[in-house]
């Protein structure tokens, strides 16, 4: 596995050669290089039918130039010794499970409390050691989709056996332990009656008819906060609806790592101190089905912060963690409510409906309930809304001043947004689907170029059974630079069966709100930090332009590679694009992790260059 796809490449950079090889064919490259630049020069006194033949000697020219420049970046890191190209020592046992800037006990020692322990400082954790993160020993690769929605090993997450043993009665009814699997029944576990039920009940307390018609009225992502194992998000995209699952970190038992090993999105996140890294008006709904969150404490701030990630005319959606209601329904409305009837009136929120323990509010889409409102205890925010990056919870009110401030059942129901929402973002229609038409190629060229090497009609490893469709080797992919989501789009469009995380860096252009507009998933994040998932959840880490425009940056490179390599499963795949120069330095770097790296020239005369790289599976 660890070289033979390199092998099926024929226009690819190749292996590096020896250095005496190298300093004689650069001196050649230049001398060519010169007598052709004369050769350029001279053609000029031609006439109208030597012009094709001059363009083919410059394209040639130029071609050959950016050989060489290839070529002196290859001799200086030989001639500059080993030290550079060292490979990354590997991390100790007590790092399979690593997960940067949630150390708890380093958190109590900087003086965190009041639960903030739990939350993501990454300022503690600058200076620890550099090393590639190893699987645990008995890890395998997960199953391929959709076997393996239903079906994990018990060895690549950190639910132990014992664990699963002393849960109670209703999480046993979620997982059935086999051996070394676990094995999930969507229509058993923590919601009553099955999920299906669940979601179809949901509905009508919306008023429609079928959950089926749930992104008809206008919900097509959802914030699932808290979100068990994931079956209920699993339902939710079947019928198109993206859900991703926040929890906040866990030891051991993880629902973010129990969810991304079943291929459904999910991330690392609490409402504890800070504000989740999305901007306002994110999500037409926030579920939380025995979520464990007093949103009532820190007068209602976690609740508050609910309301500024909601859009207008969204869902919240709250199931209460008893496991029966007893009494009349009256009486559970009003043990019930209470506690939030009057944060949810300064909010301008309203009950649509309650049956037994699950009740639903939706959020105000008229501006103008903030002024009619009889107290003002929560005010609305004052100037327009700063971007959110785990800045501190706020009391106050978001997005009302937003040009976003849009009722969900008002937007359209496609991925495409119309040109007048566009230009509410501040994108002209032609810039959008001119990007959009890019990745459309780009998708297309990936699956022409890298066939059957990730994206194989027919994959097949020894000893594996014939793979069930849709086939295809990936399923949790992660855009590090999402620009408007066009990666994203395209491949909906070809129907491949895979999700996007779709990563705005936090200094970059902010598209976010577009990109969770068009109901994909996405978050901000700034890659001079780590990103907040587990170890092995992604099978495939792509970046545009990423390298250069971190170069400017503060960041480390090389803790950047350490990074994508902690969260890039075993056998995962890197495809990096970007100008020739960061490319070159990349797979230097790609070499230090370990990785299988080849570089493709697209043949376009552009300087742009695809670095694949593929990281080995590392046994024990």
């Amino acid at each position: 596995m660890r070289s033979s796809w390199l092998k099926k490449v024929s226009f690819v950079v190749g292996p590096k050669p020896p250095l005496s090889w190298l300093i004689l064919i650069l001196i050649s490259l230049l001398a060519v290089a010169a007598v052709l630049s004369n050769s350029s020069s001279s053609s000029e006194a031609v006439g109208a039918a030597h012009r094709t033949a001059e363009s083919l000697i410059y394209t040639n020219y130029r071609r050959i130039k950016e050989q060489a420049a290839v070529d002196y970046l290859e001799l200086r890191s030989v001639s500059s010794g080993g030290a550079r190209q060292k490979e990354v020592g590997l991390c100790g046992k007590e790092r399979e499970n690593f997960v940067p800037c949630h150390n708890v006990s380093a958190n109590l020692m900087s003086g965190f409390r009041e639960g903030e322990e739990f939350d993501r400082h990454c300022e503690v954790s600058k200076g620890t050691e550099r090393c590639l993160v190893r699987p645990p020993k008995e890890y395998k690769i997960p199953l391929r989709w959709p076997s393996g929605r239903d079906v994990i090993w018990s060895a690549n997450v950190k639910l132990t056996k014992d664990q699963f043993l002393s849960s109670g009665s209703i999480t046993k009814r979620l997982m059935l332990l086999e051996e070394n699997q676990i094995a999930f029944h969507s229509e058993d576990g923590l919601i009553f009656n099955g999920v299906k039920d669940y979601a179809r009940q949901l509905a009508e307390m919306i008023g429609l008819g079928s959950d089926t018609e749930l992104s008809q009225a206008g919900v097509r992502n959802i914030l699932d906060i808290n979100c068990g194992f994931g079956s209920f998000g699993a339902h939710l995209l079947s019928l198109k609806i993206m859900a991703v699952c926040l929890a906040a970190y866990e030891a051991t038992g993880s629902q973010v790592q129990l969810c991304l090993e079943r291929g459904l999105p999910a991330m690392i996140g609490n409402f504890i101190a800070r504000q989740l890294p999305y901007p306002s008006l994110s999500y037409d709904m926030v579920h939380c089905a025995q979520c464990g969150i007093m949103w009532e404490d820190q007068n209602g701030m976690p609740l508050i912060e609910v309301d500024r990630v909601l859009k207008p005319g969204g869902y919240f959606v709250l199931t209460s963690p008893t496991s029966r209601p007893q009494g009349s329904s009256r009486e559970k409305k009003r043990i019930m409510s209470n506690p939030m009837e009057g944060l949810t009136q300064q909010l301008c929120w309203t009950l649509l409906a309650q049956q037994e323990e699950t009740f639903v509010w939706q959020k105000t889409a008229d501006v103008d309930c903030y002024a009619s409102r009889k107290q003002h205890t929560i005010e609305l925010c004052k100037g327009e809304d700063t971007q959110s990056y785990y800045r501190p919870l706020v009391p106050c009110i978001s997005g009302t001043s937003s040009k976003r401030w849009i009722a969900i059942q008002n937007r359209s129901s496609e991925s495409d947004l119309s040109s007048a929402e566009l230009k509410i973002h501040g994108v002209q229609p032609e810039e959008f689907y001119e990007d959009l038409q890019y990745w459309r190629s780009a998708v297309n060229n990936y699956w022409s170029l890298l066939t059957p090497l990730i994206f194989s009609d027919h994959p097949k490893r020894p000893g594996d059974e014939d793979p069930l469709p849709p086939y295809n080797m990936i399923r949790n992919v992660m855009d590090m630079s999402a620009n408007y989501g066009g990666l994203n789009a395209a491949l909906l469009e070809e129907k491949k069966s895979v999700w996007v995380m779709n990563v705005v860096p936090s200094r970059a252009s902010n598209a976010l709100p577009l990109i969770l507009d068009r109901g994909f998933a996405g978050v901000m994040h700034d890659w001079c930090e780590p990103f907040p998932t587990y170890p092995r959840t992604y099978d495939m880490l792509h970046a545009y332009g990423l390298l250069s425009h971190l170069s400017s940056e503060r960041c480390s490179t090389i803790d950047l590679f350490l990074e994508m390599d902690r969260i890039l499963r075993p056998e995962g795949w890197v495809i990096l694009s970007d100008t020739m120069g960061a490319i070159e330095m990349a797979r230097m770097l790609a070499t230090q992790v370990r990785w299988e790296a080849r570089i493709i020239d697209l043949q376009n005369g552009s300087d742009q260059r695809l670095l694949v790289c593929q990281k080995p599976f590392v046994k024990k």
